[in-house]
């Protein structure tokens, strides 16, 4: 990728590297999108030197002004004092830009001077305004100079019959707009947290200006980087609303008309917008999409604006009147009753009271069709509408908007229902369901948790069913912020209590669920017990799909290597979820989905559970970490591990600054697993022995939850700490032999093969290996990354007829299940098996650890001196020589410089 430095000097990707070997390029996307730095970046990689020419707005209808800068830039060469004086005769008498006379004369010294030129790149730049007249002379010249490297950069592009002005065959490049984590490089100098990065992304489009000019206005609101206006619409900033109204401008009015109709739809498709604009509505479409303003290819059908702002800047345009005569135009074209019910009270006057009993029932309508985040628009509007001298009304409906907005995890929405509701006189229950909405909706960005839960328990004193709800929030806090397991256990246990003797068995089965999930990261043998205890109480369909018992039962049977059982107990608790549309609910559901369906090896499936859970999770309030992690573990294993890492260390960043341990320890762990899986051991080693403190700081003693132990071990026999890695999975082992977790012995048999083959011992290494791989044929991926390694393990062993023969099944396996990355690794490994020299093949392999030890000891070092340069013990210095001396044949010290080459300090 071709690059740009972000504002604290980090490198962000603009525009891909396989830009085609032809001498023109046009670089085109709307303002602020970085087609000037990517011009700059494409032009310094030819070592050219750069001729820049930049027309402006005002050159546009002015004839030749942009071969006059072309003539001035490259003075004193004589053919460009004589273009500038045809231009100023040509100014005096203008004719014809393809005409006789003067445009001859123009396009022979231009080819001329062109010509005349020392080597250079011609960088154009805001081509959008470059004169119609200059242009065809260029299209000319150019054509004659065809070695000459010309790169345009420009707002839309709109080819012509004849294609581009710079060459027929210039190579068009769309510049795109900067993923999330390019987004936080670029940002990394405000230090924003994980939230407002995720809502400057989204505010922005990805365009950089934009992000920035967003993000220098951040510290100025409370809640983002946009404060609220009317309708609850945001107000952008001044300068990223002149960066929105420039982009705007390079569309017509009649389209920004159109846009402002989508931008007051929650659901804008073409339908609506054509019944509004008439036949002319595709065609103003197809503009406002080459201008990069909106994205029309969605799955369901709808007009998506490519950045949030741009609807934010149409809307806050209008006077409230206008704003509500254009609901009423929407209400009367729309074509689904709901949004035609939203517009109609959007359009009516503030002052009608009337009008929140319309929208409250409109918002019924809203929830019984699963349309959760319409509800909470509605219901809120409902009671912000609601006279204030009728509390008990305003109240009721305050409170149901703010279980609507929990429901899809809308904490702004849910934050101003929740001040509705406690700002006037309410019962206990009201106060608490509101609290309690309030921590729903919230999810990982309680700032005031401790004070929250305080004023929850207080106002709940002596309702023992209500102590017993807010006691359930507390223990997923207790497990989730502060890494106590133990404290959320002990928390759901009493919640379990009261609730059963206040004759609440919904909220019940809730607690026993946490008990049951936290008793199995503690490794409590009454695990099985408490689980099947909440299973065995009646449902309570408003408990949220992914706090019941039946979700947790699938987890563990997940968690036992059993994913066909695992999918078959979660997809029907998908469709609750999804008609219900609980968002949150449905991530987790679709990412127990996704973990399922790799396991199984079904790749495509589980990438497109994966896909929908970080969709989901990028359009709604929702921490990015649990859904960042299901697909830097699924990316990883089936598809890109670029993309895969890229996910993890954003799932990391949101946890760091959610405080959220659980998710910061399995991302972490993804991270490791894919640095080791591709050569990057140094660093693997450092995200992994992370996540084993952060996992004993937890408790966390079951060792199926999170799989890190083999993957420790392995990493720690990469760098030669052979008795570390023995002790680890020696413990782990244990471990797992007293809960009966035999699903993670596989893994542990693959570390401790990898270990015995360090030490000089293949055979029964290799005999290890061939036994796990037995034991996972339900496993496809764990079974190829298992034979794999009986592959390398075998070609170590100078075998290498069963080196191949491993790793062509492993090849077959990930080939077969569509396992790209691990398919093109033991493609790698069967190149390398097919074409090893002669003489290498029966050369014993020396790990790197043992190779690094060698050449110390070659050059003359002491064993202190290996351990010091190691960071390692004596003691593991000399283990390592011992194994070297055997696998080498050596009998002493002194035969090691004539076997190793020496280290070169």
């Amino acid at each position: 990728m071709s690059e740009i430095q972000g504002a604290a000097g980090a490198v962000v990707p603009v525009v891909p590297d396989d830009v085609p070997g032809t001498r023109r390029v046009v670089l085109f996307g709307p303002p602020g999108i970085g087609k000037t730095t990517t011009a700059g970046v494409l032009g310094r990689r030819l070592g050219l030197p750069v001729l820049r020419l930049a027309p402006g707005p005002q050159d546009a209808r002015i004839s030749w002004t942009g071969l006059l800068e072309l003539a001035l830039a490259l003075q004193p060469l004589p053919a460009a004092g004589e273009l500038a004086a045809a231009l100023d005769e040509a100014a005096g008498r203008p004719g014809p830009p393809d005409g006789a006379g003067p445009a001859l004369r123009l396009r022979r010294l231009t080819t001329a001077l062109l010509r005349e030129a020392p080597p250079l790149t011609l960088v154009v730049d805001n081509a959008q305004w470059l004169d119609a007249a200059s242009a065809a002379v260029l299209r000319w010249a150019l054509r004659l100079v065809p070695d000459l490297p010309v790169i345009v950069a420009e707002r839309t592009w709109r080819p012509g019959a004849e294609g581009h002005w710079s060459g027929e065959d210039a190579h068009v490049v769309r510049v795109p707009s900067l993923a999330h984590h390019q987004i936080a490089a670029l940002l990394a100098l405000y230090r924003p947290t994980a939230r407002e990065v995720t809502r400057i992304h989204a505010c922005s489009g990805g365009n950089p200006a934009l992000a920035l000019a967003l993000a220098d206005d951040r510290g100025r609101t409370a809640d983002g980087p946009t404060a609220q206006g009317p309708e609850d619409d945001p107000v952008l900033p001044p300068a990223a609303r002149r960066l929105v109204g420039e982009w705007l401008s390079t569309v017509s009015g009649e389209v920004q008309e159109l846009l402002t109709f989508a931008a007051l739809d929650d659901r804008p498709d073409r339908r609506l917008l054509g019944r509004l604009a008439g036949p002319a509505a595709e065609h103003l479409l197809t503009e406002a999409e080459a201008a990069g303003l909106i994205d029309t290819d969605q799955p369901d059908g709808t007009v998506r604006f490519t950045a949030s702002a741009i609807g934010a800047e149409l809307t806050a345009r209008l006077p409230d009147t206008a704003r509500r005569l254009l609901h009423a135009r929407l209400a009367e074209a729309s074509h689904d009753g709901l949004r035609r019910d939203r517009h109609t009270a959007l359009a009516s006057d503030a002052d009608d009271p009337r009008i929140a009993q319309h929208a409250a029932r409109a918002a019924v309508s809203a929830r019984r069709r699963g349309e959760h985040a319409l509800a909470a628009e509605l219901s809120l509007f409902a009671a912000q509408r609601t006279p204030p001298q009728d509390t008990a009304l305003l109240t009721e409906r305050a409170l149901t908007a703010a279980r609507d907005a929990a429901h899809y995890g809308d904490l702004a929405r849910g934050r101003t229902a929740a001040r509705l509701v406690l700002q006037h006189d309410s019962s206990p229950a009201q106060r608490v369901d509101t609290l309690i909405a309030l921590i729903d909706a919230s999810g990982q960005h309680l700032d005031d948790a401790d004070h929250l839960f305080a004023d929850a328990l207080h106002t709940a004193a002596g309702h023992p069913d209500l102590t017993a709800q807010i006691l359930i929030r507390r223990s997923l806090w207790a497990n989730v912020n502060e890494g106590d397991p133990q404290r959320a256990c002990d928390l759901a246990e009493q919640a379990a209590t009261l609730s059963e003797a206040a004759g609440d068995t919904a909220t019940t089965a809730m607690a026993l669920t946490l008990q049951a999930r936290f008793q199995r990261i503690l490794g409590h043998p009454g695990t099985g017990t408490t689980l099947a205890r909440a299973l065995f109480l009646p449902r309570n369909p408003l408990t949220p799909v992914n706090g019941t018992p039946q979700h947790l039962a699938a987890r563990h049977t997940l968690f036992d290597d059993r994913p066909d059982q695992a999918r078959t107990l979660l997809l029907p608790l998908l469709v609750e979820a999804e008609r219900t549309a609980d968002a949150e609910a449905t991530v987790d559901i679709l990412r127990s989905l996704a973990e399922a369906e790799l396991r199984a090896g079904r790749c495509t499936r589980a990438l497109d559970h994966a896909h929908r859970a970080q969709i989901l999770t990028d359009r709604t309030s929702l921490s990015p970490a649990p859904a960042c992690y299901t697909s830097a573990l699924v990316e990883g294993a089936a598809r890109n591990t670029d993309t895969a890492l890229a996910h993890a260390r954003r799932g990391i960043d949101t946890a760091r600054h959610e405080d959220n341990k659980v998710f910061l320890s399995r991302n972490l762990f993804a991270l490791g697993h894919l640095l080791m899986t591709t050569g990057h051991p140094k660093e693997a080693l450092d995200a992994l022995e992370e996540v084993r403190a952060l996992e004993e700081r937890q408790q966390v003693r079951d060792p199926s939850l999170l799989r890190w132990h083999p993957e420790l071990a392995e990493t720690l026999t990469a760098h030669g700490r052979l008795d570390e890695a023995q002790d680890l999975l020696d413990d782990t082992r244990r471990t797992a032999t007293e809960l009966g977790r035999t699903s993670v012995l596989p893994g542990l048999d693959r570390a401790q093969a990898l270990l015995e083959a360090a030490r000089g011992d293949y055979d029964t290494a290799a005999h290890r290996l061939g036994e796990a791989a037995d034991h996972l044929h339900h496993l496809p991926l764990d079974r190829g990354r298992t034979l794999l390694a009986l592959s390398h393990t075998e070609r170590r062993a100078r075998r290498r007829a069963s080196a191949r023969t491993a790793a062509q099944s492993a090849a077959d396996l990930f080939t077969t299940h569509q396992a790209h990355p691990w398919a093109e690794a033991a493609a790698r490994t069967l190149r390398r098996l097919d074409t090893l020299p002669a003489d290498n093949r029966a050369r014993p392999h020396l790990t790197g650890a043992e190779q690094r030890c060698a050449e110390l000891a070659a050059a003359g070092a002491s064993n202190r001196d290996i351990a010091a340069a190691l960071t390692v013990s004596v003691k593991t210095v000399e283990a390592t020589l011992t194994r070297v001396y055997r696998k080498l044949g050596l009998h002493s010290r002194v035969q090691l410089p004539h076997t190793v080459t020496p280290a070169r300090e």
